[in-house]
């Protein structure tokens, strides 16, 4: 056995349990980032559901992926989790079944955020400290009364509210830095180049990305009509083409947008639904700015240093806003209406915090930023 390979087998090896949303996903990088960082010589393998897999090749946190697919079963997962012998579980969800499936694998040390019905399960509980705020839904209720201009009890979340810190806080009481890193993601010029080639981004020429679909629900849609307007406007001015992405639910949403734009076919590439998720980063790249709702690939753009233009509704870029909270390069538009952020689904009323944001004010955030086109 060679030296490296001595090493290697004697390293400590750590488990991270990774998260099920897209956006979460890309939040929790900061937090490999530091554990890398106060682990150096550990083989650090990630639990990943099947569906973000595309996420995470060349990734320099990592070593290892294993995949979780959607009907796996808990007991499945853990004896595969067993075979592995890993010494240490990093628990980013706050699920029960994420730290049932470490307990069930055997794995000494557990570290996790505490959370009700879970924390007998993990050796390490993880206190969320501060004023922290978490995302509650608030009550239809609760929404009359703030428009009604009475005054609802709750604390401002504080800086450390931000849901990249929960991941943080969780590898720190392992001895990581706590201090947030930008969000990052990587994609090889390859891949660059095989999606310039499939779908026709010309090197370069200037694309602007369109994402108006939000898995999570309408209160988080700004209208497409205003994404088509927008989009309009900014290749008259800046002569670029337009890219319209989405997944497979979004496909008749991106048809419906493509329609009521006035871009010729040669500069609009409509890709929703047709793109991997690795594809889906490689594309990303390609454009200059993102103008998207709040959701996944807001998160992915901002960890590839893509510019986001987002307004947001029914949630909270306090919370849950893409890249390194602060960053100039990302333009946040939050409404200012009282009832917002709400995080419910679908308004009970009007969607005023989105319908109250015009295509003037997002196309004004657009051309700020707007940059030169920079290599991948």
């Amino acid at each position: 056995m060679s030296l490296s390979d001595q090493t290697r087998k004697n390293a400590l090896r750590i488990l991270v349990r990774g998260v099920n949303w897209l956006g979460d996903a890309v939040m929790t990088t900061p937090a490999l980032l530091r554990l890398r960082e106060r682990f150096p010589q550990a083989e650090i393998t990630l639990l990943t559901p099947s569906k973000f897999a595309g996420l995470w090749p060349g990734h320099p946190a990592l070593d290892r992926i294993l995949i979780v697919e959607r009907r796996e079963g808990m007991v499945t997962v853990a004896r595969r989790l067993r075979a592995e012998r890993f010494d240490l579980a990093v628990v980013f969800p706050n699920s029960l079944r994420s730290a049932l499936e470490t307990t069930l694998a055997g794995i000494p040390r557990r570290v996790g955020g505490r959370w009700p019905w879970r924390n007998w399960l993990l050796t390490e509980r993880v206190e969320p400290g501060g004023n922290v705020r978490r995302m509650r839904k608030r009550t239809l209720p609760e929404i009359q009364a703030l428009i009604a201009g009475k005054e609802v009890s709750e604390p401002p979340p504080d800086e450390r509210s931000h849901q990249m810190h929960h991941y943080l806080r969780v590898v720190a009481a392992l001895g990581a830095d706590p201090n947030p890193l930008p969000p990052r993601l990587t994609v090889t010029l390859p891949e660059i180049e095989a999606v310039r080639l499939k779908h026709g981004f010309r090197p370069g020429s200037a694309w602007l990305g369109i994402n108006a679909g939000a898995e999570y629900g309408p209160a988080k849609r700004w209208p497409a009509d205003r994404f088509a307007a927008v989009a309009d406007a900014v290749r008259q001015e800046f002569d670029c083409g337009i890219a319209v992405f989405g997944g497979l639910g979004d496909v008749a949403l991106a048809e419906e947008l493509s329609e009521q734009l006035q871009t010729a076919a040669p500069t609009l590439r409509v890709l929703a639904g047709k793109t991997s998720l690795r594809e889906l980063l490689a594309a990303l790249v390609c454009c200059r700015v993102l103008l998207t709702n709040d959701t996944g690939p807001m998160h992915v753009a901002a960890a590839l240093s893509v510019p986001v233009v987002v307004p947001f509704g029914s949630t909270s870029s306090v919370l849950t806003g893409p890249g390194l909270p602060g960053d100039s390069q990302h333009h946040l538009i939050q409404s200012n209406v009282p009832c917002s952020p709400c995080f419910l689904r679908t308004c009970p009323i009007d969607l005023r915090c989105l319908r109250g944001l015009s295509v003037e004010r997002v196309l004004a955030e657009v051309r700020q930023a707007w940059r030169p086109a920079k290599s991948p």
